[in-house]
């Protein structure tokens, strides 16, 4: 979707909004954190974010990938910058059709800076002079499109001399088909709104978007301002000044400084707010939630997932709860699945289904990995940092990218619990019999609405301990499950391949809405990657390690199991009694 069509809609309403900037980070792991970043940050409802373009083009092929994986995993729209300066035509033509082809649909169209003052513009190299060439470009050959956006500088590209001729410049963009405008950062009120004052007499009519960087450090501050030449107002100063030494007094200060900005600009008619996060995520959080902007959980959570944004799976409206805690995954796995979306996530018959995918695994280097997980050597160290996860002193685990799910605080005892006794959980859902939608742990839909859970817990364990809870579960007219081994045997009692709907809604006006489903087709397609985690988390280890030996021991050995509580009026607890007296407790010595 176009972004100029949601700030139209949005500004028709008289209501706020804002987005996130991010930039390509230069490592691999900066990269996954990064993406760790962005889904945080969703959380906090931007109406879009982009992702800046080193110049040159250096950065196109990732800035491109962050921007699909964006919309295509998190559901939130992604404004891909350009820059055009010293960059080749035939990459921007590449990149352009690239982001057609993958569904970005929004371009910020830059003149951008070249590396230093010795090199010139070369025709031969960069086809664009200006950002307008650009724009003519994209509007010509792609005709409406693309959204475009263009920059503002409410203090002059290179100084205050060029305020007024770039305020020319900025209506001949706008002419030549420039849909918005993102200014520059700057710390002068007054002096924006006196710019964006002599913009509209100018005849300039789309959107402006005021750029707002919170003050992160005073270092940083100082070189950026001197770089961009910004003018700060001296009360600014004089402020920073005692405290200049003290890095977390100067980010609170930041951040009261951006909600005072923020104030004076929406009592002066501003709605919408680009921050510039720098790739950080405190000071955009705590500005949001001061000026109470923060959205309410049914309105950034219409699903118990945010919705993709990408064009072959604006109808997917279920998926299996196997892939609950590796979003990414799970998107690359079934993005080439026979019948996606109509079918659900594809045909099981397609010779593609199941394909494994080889992403990431365990995105820590080995030093990371030791540091985070230490050296295990026997089971009851595997044992004692699942109990450690659930218990939220380990922030992740390979299979859980993020810390124990909100849902799952209240059942973290009982999770603690059965991990120390030899079932390791990497997922699990408490039941849950007619929460509102608007409930902050298990909400989600649209308003006036009531979600409905049953119990379910995903877990490795040791043969024995399959064998012994086999027998527990033996005749319960209840409980249905799957257990497979890395090599593919598989145990069940569901008689029907048919899914099982562990997740539903009831709206006002609605159908049943059935979102999260167990499956024996996806839980075998699920187990390959599952397995392989405990291979990346070997390979963290010298191959002729201790600690490599036992977790390959364990991939090669253990089952992966689901269980499901069919009857969600059960309580949570329910579902543990079923391991009361199972497995071996850690050993105390």
């Amino acid at each position: 979707m176009k972004i100029i069509d949601k700030i139209n809609k949005a500004l028709e309403d008289d209501r706020c909004f804002w987005s996130f900037e991010y930039f390509p980070p230069k490592t691999q792991q900066g990269v996954m954190n990064l993406y760790d970043r962005i889904e945080r940050m969703c959380n906090l409802g931007p109406l879009f974010i982009d992702v800046t373009w080193r110049w040159g083009g250096k950065s196109s092929d990732l800035t491109l990938e962050l921007c699909s994986n964006s919309q295509t995993v998190y559901g939130v729209e992604a404004n891909m910058h350009m820059t055009c300066t010293n960059t080749n035509f035939g990459l921007i033509k590449t990149a352009l059709e690239k982001a057609k082809d993958q569904g970005v649909q929004n371009i910020l169209a830059l003149r951008g800076d070249l590396p230093d003052d010795t090199v010139e513009f070369d025709p031969s190299v960069g086809e664009f002079k200006y950002a307008i060439d650009l724009v003519r470009y994209i509007r010509k050959t792609y005709g409406d499109y693309f959204c475009i956006s263009v920059a503002g500088y409410p203090e002059g590209c290179v100084g205050p001399e060029d305020v007024e001729r770039d305020i020319q410049y900025l209506k001949e963009k706008q002419e030549a088909g420039a849909d918005i405008a993102v200014t520059q950062l700057f710390y002068d009120v007054d002096n924006f709104l006196a710019w964006v004052d002599k913009c509209r007499a100018a005849g300039i009519t789309i959107p402006i978007l005021p750029g707002i960087m919170p003050i992160q450090n005073y270092g940083g501050f100082k070189r950026m301002t001197d770089l961009c030449r910004i003018s700060v107002p001296q009360e600014i100063w004089d402020r920073l000044e005692p405290i200049k030494d003290d890095d977390r007094a100067v980010k609170d200060y930041g951040i009261e400084v951006a909600v005072d900005m923020i104030k004076r600009l929406r009592a002066a008619g501003m709605r919408g707010f680009h921050f510039y996060t720098i790739n950080l995520e405190r000071s955009t959080r705590m500005v949001l939630e001061k000026l109470q902007l923060v959205p309410t959980v049914h309105e950034v959570r219409p699903l118990p997932w945010s919705p993709s944004l990408s064009e072959k799976r604006a109808g997917e409206n279920v998926r299996p709860i196997f892939w609950r805690n590796h979003a990414r995954s799970y998107i690359k796995r079934t993005e080439l699945w026979d019948e996606f979306p109509n079918g659900r996530w594809g045909d099981a018959r397609s010779p593609a289904y199941g394909e494994m995918v080889h992403n990431e695994q365990v995105r820590l280097t080995a030093d990371q990995a030791a540091k985070k997980w230490g050296h295990p050597a026997t089971v009851d160290d595997v044992k004692q940092l699942f109990v450690r996860y659930c218990e939220n002193r380990l922030d992740s685990l390979p299979w859980s990218d993020t810390p124990l799910q909100p849902e799952s605080q209240a059942i973290q005892d009982s999770l603690a619990c059965i991990n120390a006794r030899g079932f390791l959980t990497i997922n699990s859902q408490p039941s849950c019999n007619g929460a509102p939608s608007s409930d902050k742990v298990h909400g989600w839909g649209p308003s006036n609405g009531f979600v409905y859970k049953k119990a379910y817990l995903e877990f490795f364990a040791s043969p024995e301990n399959v064998k012994a809870l086999l027998a527990r579960l033996e005749g319960n007219p209840t409980v249905t499950y799957y257990a497979v081994t890395k090599g593919g045997e598989l145990l069940t009692n569901c008689v029907e391949d048919s899914p099982n709907a562990v997740t539903w809604g009831v709206f006002p006006g609605k159908e049943i809405l059935q979102p999260t489903i167990v499956e024996r087709v996806s839980f075998l397609a699920w187990k390959d990657e599952a397995f392989e985690f405990w291979n990346a988390w070997a390979h963290a280890y010298a191959r002729d390690s201790v600690s490599a030996g036992l977790l390959s021991d364990v991939s090669d050995s253990w089952y992966l199991m689901n269980i499901v509580e069919n009857n969600f009026q059960k309580s949570s607890e329910s579902i543990f009694e079923l391991f009361d007296g199972l497995g071996q407790a850690l050993s105390t010595e």
